[in-house]
């Protein structure tokens, strides 16, 4: 053959392959396991915590029997260019996270996808995958780490690929001499009559956010293709008063024949708040699939202060001081850190924020599964030269649309003549902070009523019981700070708080039994501790200088406080901060701040000392820790952050840091009555309150007043912390509300702290679970509604629910300032009165048997009544005059007088 006749036959062949195999490309089956079919459960393996794979008429069973659950598919052959949905039908005795891995040899956290599952009902679970490969194989791991769960079968479909458009600019609107005006307060609404999102905003005069005038909506068509519309270009637009407010219409054909109309009211609210409302109303009159459409788009600064801002908040995911920028990797490496438009489910609640000069402008929302918020400081987006918050349909679950992206995974269907409908308002006002804005939105929207928990004192006291006595935390007469099945890293230990958390208990149950199993356990429990160390052993996450008073040996107890406050000064820059320093030879959690200290990581040391030092009542140590707090001014007005560098990035946003200065404060305005100090104390209460769910996220039990840790990641990494309550965190943060509430009586607070108190004994494990029983999760899973390992001991939960319940605190601190005294008692201290020479006051003390009140910092004591009897002050009663100390022994509720010339 010649050779040419050769190259022709070969060009041929090439060709007849190349448009076989994109033939074969085009109709590819796509995988699917049916489990019904017993030969293809008998394809995957059982790799790792599963004691058997078995086969059931409802499909494939998997017995699963440790913590890390997880079996192996066969491999199989995907189309190497198509984006797949995975849809999983399910259904699990246990409910939790499951998880999806995907690969050929081996099994990556990058290549994998959660989603929740409900504990006992089948699920259809539709997760997005990336374009897989020839001889891929699935890992599954299902939720939980006992229990059986049931697959009925796995199957694929093709996945849409919506490309994002390149955004024309916005063209700073310029409402003109014609323009509409509205006025709330200081604040003005200017709207051009003929233009989209023609409007500005400025507050005294300043202007400080405007409308989007381009904004495009994205739809698919019959043939799945993405048409773009530019709403500014094809719509008749009218903008009209309507009594005390005005309407923007604007009305267009899509290029498909279907007409649409987009109808935009605003209005100034009523009453004393600063603001409008924006009602904003889509519809069709034919249905149509919507991968993006805005409702709302506000530019704060675009025109006027540009990509300048003091601070910004997205409560949930975003507090911003002046370097920081949302959506950034300080706090979260990788996908993760795409926050504009996240997961509805990590909104704590509908507020957006950015502050510069001296004023604020905020959108908040009603909320609405159905609608997806965006947040972008700077705007990268539009870049319009500002910031960008908005509002925009569809909503987003955290499966159906990419964090961070515009454009829906997966079309909603935007029903003929059904319209979207979003209620919104742009509130505004002055402050050096975000904190005026969340002020503005519990002006507009009241805390949620508590939580209905459903548990008498009775059922609580042998709940609690059950945590200290039955749970594996326990170990004899030691206790463990957490337990999981199979964690060996929280090994048991001695733990004075358990002791006194277990007689409290004794001290509440009108169970005989159960009073006498707690009193001789807490006997147990103390009997290891050395008595000098009574105030400072524990386990719990709340603790308090407490166990002397209920144990004896107070003089040992404040001489080691002495010790520790003043090896505690040591700890402070001659600037009044603690630097960060990494141990040596691991992770630089500062890497990523702008500076080598955070309010949170000096609050906790300061905190310490404060306490430290009421304690001894020593002048000169209280006035060291006085003149390091007002150091402290250097993070007025910031964001709350690094308090947890155990794990945590020095720069994460951190409701520990809010708890910590908030206590700070309190005890410095306890201590001298200075209105700054409770001012600022305020503030630091305030800065907690984005960590905390004031709107359900879901419609499940647990949702209100659980709390976020941190907005951003363990490590950088994982877990992501973000709408997954950490509720111990939140619980230090309503401890410290509560003492607020004694000096400060704002409903808010004690409202909060309840609220959070609640939530966090919803959280945790109930009595059906024995090893775990009465502890709390160290996070929780709002949709499953599933707690997750480790199981945290309930003292954390306990400290806050003896108010909940309406007990005596466990221990309270009162200050005498003329006198220089400071009173510590285990229990609530009322009626505190002082005149010259003389205090009084009455100690409401929780110990059936006789316990201690500490008087620190006395300068004399001339006599003392307890009950109207003089106490001679020998044998249990002892006044330590070189000291300045008095300890009083006492049984139950005692009004107290000491003469003090």
């Amino acid at each position: 053959m010649p050779a040419v006749h050769r190259l022709w036959v070969i060009h041929v062949l090439i060709t007849a392959i190349c448009f076989i195999a994109g033939v074969r490309a085009m109709t590819q089956e796509l995988p699917r396991f049916n489990f019904r079919n017993k030969s293809e459960t008998l394809r995957w393996v059982a790799q790792h915590d599963v004691s058997s794979l078995t086969q059931s008429a409802e499909g494939m069973v998997i017995s699963i029997s440790g913590g890390d659950p997880y079996i192996q598919g066969p491999p199989a052959d995907y189309p190497e260019d198509t984006l797949l949905w995975m849809t999983i039908r399910l259904k699990s005795e246990v409910g939790g996270i499951g998880q999806v891995f995907y690969g050929i040899t081996s099994a990556t956290e990058e290549n994998s996808i959660h989603f929740p599952v409900s504990a006992g009902k089948w699920e259809i679970v539709k997760v997005p995958v990336p374009a897989l490969g020839n001889g891929w194989r699935l890992r599954l791991d299902p939720p939980g780490v006992s229990g059986k769960c049931m697959v009925d079968y796995i199957t694929f479909s093709k996945r849409l690929n919506p490309k994002t458009p390149d955004w024309p600019v916005p063209a700073i609107p310029s409402p003109g001499t014609n323009a509409l005006e509205l006025k709330s307060g200081d604040l003005l609404l200017s709207h051009a009559p003929d233009q989209m999102g023609g409007f500005t905003l400025s507050i005294a005069g300043a202007n400080m956010t405007v409308g989007h005038t381009r904004p495009w909506i994205g739809y698919l068509d019959a043939k799945d293709e993405t048409r773009w519309l530019d709403l500014a270009a094809i719509s008749t637009i009218k903008t009209v008063i309507d009594g005390n407010k005005f309407v923007m219409t604007a009305v267009f054909k899509d290029p498909d024949g279907v007409d649409w109309s987009y109808r935009q009211t605003f209005a100034p609210l009523a009453g004393q708040q600063h603001g409008f409302s924006v009602i904003t109303d889509v519809k069709v009159s034919r249905d149509r699939r919507i991968i993006y459409l805005p409702m709302l788009i506000t530019l704060p600064g675009a025109g006027s202060f540009g990509e300048k801002r003091k601070h910004g908040l997205f409560a949930g995911l975003e507090y911003l001081d002046a370097p920081d920028t949302s959506s950034s990797e300080a706090d979260i490496i990788g996908p993760g850190s795409h926050r504009q438009t996240p997961d509805n489910l990590r909104v704590t609640f509908p507020l957006m924020t950015v502050q510069n000069g001296g004023k604020w402008v905020a959108l908040t929302w009603k909320a609405d599964r159905n609608i997806t918020p965006l947040y972008d400081s700077p705007d990268r987006t539009f870049k319009a030269g500002g910031h960008v918050m908005g509002l925009i349909y569809p909503g987003s679950d955290g499966l159906n649309r990419e964090e961070g992206s515009l454009l829906a995974r997966d079309p909603a269907l935007l029903k003929a003549n059904v319209p979207i409908h979003l209620e919104a308002k742009l509130l505004g006002g002055s402050g050096d902070s975000v904190v005026p804005s969340v002020q503005a939105y519990l002006a507009e929207n009241p805390l949620p009523p508590l939580p209905n928990l459903g548990m008498k004192e009775q059922e609580y006291v042998s709940w609690a019981a059950g945590g200290w006595l039955d749970s594996s935390l326990r170990d004899g007469a030691q206790y463990r700070h957490a337990y999981w099945p199979g964690v060996t890293s929280f090994a048991p230990g001695i733990a004075a708080d358990a002791a006194l958390y277990e007689l409290w208990l004794a001290g509440r149950t009108n169970n005989p039994a159960l009073m006498k199993r707690l009193t001789d356990a807490a006997r147990s429990a103390i009997a290891l501790v050395s008595p000098e160390v009574y105030n400072d052993s524990g386990v719990s996450h709340v603790r308090y200088p407490l166990g002397s008073l209920v144990f004896g040996h107070v003089e040992e107890n404040v001489t080691r406080a002495m010790i520790i406050g003043r090896d505690t000064l040591g700890r402070f820059d001659a600037d009044g901060k603690v630097i960060y320093q990494p141990a040596p030879g691991k992770e630089d959690y500062g890497r990523t701040h702008f500076e080598n200290h955070a309010n949170g990581l000096t609050g906790e040391v300061l905190r310490q000392l404060l306490l430290q030092a009421v304690l001894t009542g020593d002048a000169g140590l209280i006035q060291s820790a006085l003149d390091l707090l007002d150091m402290q001014s250097l993070y007025d007005n910031s964001a709350p952050r690094g308090a947890q560098t155990w794990e945590c990035p020095l720069h994460t946003p951190d409701i520990l840091a809010s708890a910590y200065m908030l206590d700070c404060y309190s005890l410095g305005y306890q201590i001298t009555g200075k209105q700054e100090y409770l001012a600022k104390a305020r503030y630091w209460a305030w800065t907690g309150v984005p960590f905390i769910y004031l709107v359900n996220p879901t419609d499940n039990r647990v949702g209100p007043y659980a709390g976020i840790a941190v907005f951003g990641a363990t490590n950088w990494q994982a877990p992501d912390w973000m709408g997954l309550p950490v509720q111990w965190c939140a619980l230090v943060y309503s401890d410290a509300l509560y003492r607020l509430y004694k000096v400060d009586p704002m409903p808010l607070w004690k409202q909060l702290a309840e609220g959070i108190t609640i939530s966090g004994i919803q959280q945790s494990f109930t009595s059906k679970q024995k090893d775990l029983q009465g502890l709390l999760p160290d996070s929780f899973n709002l949709r499953p509604q599933v707690g997750n390992g480790v199981a945290i001991n309930p003292g954390t939960v306990q400290a806050n629910a003896v108010r909940l319940y309406g007990g005596a605190p466990m221990y309270d601190l009162h200050c005498f300032r003329e006198a220089g005294a400071f009173v510590h008692a285990p229990g609530d201290i009322t009626q505190a009165h002082e005149k010259s020479g003389e205090i009084s006051f009455t100690a409401a003390c929780w110990p059936k048997d006789p316990c201690y009140i500490l008087i620190s910092g006395l300068k004399h004591v001339s006599a003392v009544t307890i009950n109207g009897a003089p106490v001679e002050l020998a044998g249990n009663n002892k006044w330590h005059e070189q000291e300045h100390r008095l300890i009083l022994q006492v049984t139950g509720k005692v009004d107290v007088v000491i003469g003090c010339r």
